[in-house]
């Protein structure tokens, strides 16, 4: 069981680089030069036979010349001691002459002349194989004693009648042939040896100058696995290939990680301080009851009164902090999501005309026609509404919320303005601060939490846009946001299974429309 839990054993990948460097260039250099050690060889063993068949036809042409039906050994020792005629010397224009013998017996042939009988007549070395009648010149390879041996064989005719009046046999034990085959055996494994040993140790410098990058990735990895709030980044690589963009993406998820990880502490510390208030306030309260309250009917209406406001404040900003956790992950869950802007302005407006008839609502759309927007809708929705409701709440005696709709080159501006209390320059900058309120004794009165503009602010940037204030004592706030336009894309026909799809969605509605009625 241990055994079959053991950790598998660590293989560097700059070792399993150079391994597979050093076996690639090894297949490759065995197949060229197997290739051209066979060629070589088959030329040398080409030159052998070439050599041994000159050897048997100078010899057959010396011996024709004899005038007998049969040969005997006076005969072939005057043929072989006869001089053969060379080419003239260049110096002195005279020809010279050389034994026969000189010229066929060589140091790597052994010459064996027989008479028509098979009975050896003469010979220059010994015999490896054993004689053989032939009717035609035979050259074949054969076993010898250390290795292949090189066979010729052929009848010895008369020139005048063609009569055969003997035999010729002629060895080569190819002794020249294979110490140049062991010779060129010997270089070849050498020199595969050194592309081995080459190419294995030029693939382990090139993978660690490549693979650099990664010692960084591990250490960096290392150090957030010890300590996930530690701010440990890779180095940052000038080099434009997969690695550094690893890199990049790596640093990058870290930052998200990290994003994520103080989020999820500031929730945390947020929610504990917020109800730390109403738990308090509720637990006062039920003990108080529990003590002596309950038995006057004034002081249990003031408590239950004040257990349902907190608990209904409780609530509201659970869902508050629910929704600011929401925020923080679109760019995962709606990054494609887009919306016509126009209209959701256009509803906002209207639902707010009829929520508050007390308040005088203006809109100045400039918009040629309704942009798409890269938000989605219900997230659009709910930032309006955040910015109306705060401007409803904060507004005094001028009740007048203006309402603008416009665009620049890539972008649309949304503005909602309104004439209320303001914004003092200190506390400008903190408006969009989570549970901030410029005026928190009256904030608290009025509902609010101080996450209205925080969840504004965060699905605002999640979508790549902005959102900004200004603002002065007295005279209102203005709220400006900015979303990015999706560019228009030339609509593409609906491919055959996505309209079965839309069909089949279709059916199913008019089915369910049925069941109802």
């Amino acid at each position: 069981m241990e055994n079959a839990q053991a950790k598998p054993r660590f293989v560097s990948l700059k070792l399993k680089w150079a391994l597979g460097t050093a076996i690639g260039s090894l297949l490759i250099s065995l197949v060229v030069v197997t290739a051209l050690f066979g060629s070589f060889t088959r030329d040398l063993l080409s030159q052998e036979r070439q050599a041994l068949r000159t050897s048997i036809t100078t010899t057959q042409r010396q011996l024709a010349q004899l005038p007998t039906t049969n040969l005997t050994t006076r005969q072939v020792q005057q043929v072989v001691k006869k001089g053969v005629d060379l080419r003239p010397d260049q110096g002195t224009g005279v020809a010279y002459r050389r034994p026969t013998l000189q010229g066929i017996a060589s140091g790597k042939l052994a010459v064996t002349i027989y008479n028509r009988q098979g009975t050896a007549l003469f010979t220059t070395g010994s015999r490896a194989k054993a004689f053989k009648k032939v009717t035609s010149l035979t050259v074949s390879q054969v076993k010898g004693k250390q290795h292949a041996i090189l066979v010729g064989r052929a009848p010895i005719r008369q020139a005048s009648n063609h009569r055969i009046i003997g035999y010729l046999q002629v060895e080569n034990h190819l002794t020249s042939y294979y110490q140049r085959y062991q010779r060129l055996l010997l270089i070849s494994g050498l020199a595969l040896t050194l592309v081995v040993l080459a190419s294995g140790l030029l693939g382990y410098g090139l993978s660690y100058f490549i693979l650099r990058p990664l010692d960084s990735i591990q250490e960096t990895i290392e150090a957030i696995r010890d300590d996930p709030t530690k701010n440990e980044r890779v180095p940052v690589l000038k080099r434009n290939d997969e690695l550094g963009e690893l890199s990049a993406l790596f640093n990058e998820m870290l930052d998200r990680m990290q994003r994520y990880i103080d989020q999820q502490s500031q929730f945390v510390g947020d929610v504990s301080h917020e109800l730390r208030t109403p738990v308090a306030i509720i637990q006062g309260h039920m003990q108080l009851l529990q003590r002596w309250g309950k038995d006057d009917p004034k002081v249990l209406d003031e408590s239950l009164a004040a257990v349902v406001a907190e608990t209904n404040r409780m609530n509201s900003l659970v869902q508050e902090m629910l929704d600011l956790s929401r925020a923080e992950q679109v760019e995962v869950n709606y990054h494609d999501a887009t919306t016509p802007v126009r209209e959701v302005v256009h509803q906002v407006y209207n639902n707010f005309q009829m929520i508050h008839p007390d308040f005088h609502f203006v809109l100045d759309d400039d918009l040629r026609k309704d942009e798409t927007v890269k938000i989605y809708r219900d997230h659009l929705e709910q930032i309006l509404i955040i910015l109306c409701d705060n401007a409803v709440k904060y507004s005094k005696e001028q009740k007048q919320i203006h309402l603008s709709l416009s665009r620049n080159l890539r972008a649309v501006e949304i503005g909602v303005q309104d004439f209320g209390e303001g914004i003092s320059a200190e506390e400008l900058a903190k408006v969009f601060d989570r549970f901030y309120r410029v005026d928190k004794a009256r904030s608290r009165k009025r509902g609010g939490n101080g996450l209205g503009l925080a969840i504004a602010k965060r699905l605002v940037e999640g979508y790549h846009g902005t959102i900004t204030v200004e603002s002065q004592l007295g005279s209102g706030s203005l709220f400006r946001i900015t979303l990015p336009i999706v560019e228009e894309v030339a609509a593409q026909p609906p491919a055959p299974e996505k309209k079965r799809r839309l069909r089949k969605k279709e059916r199913n509605k008019n089915k369910d429309k049925d069941k109802d009625k």
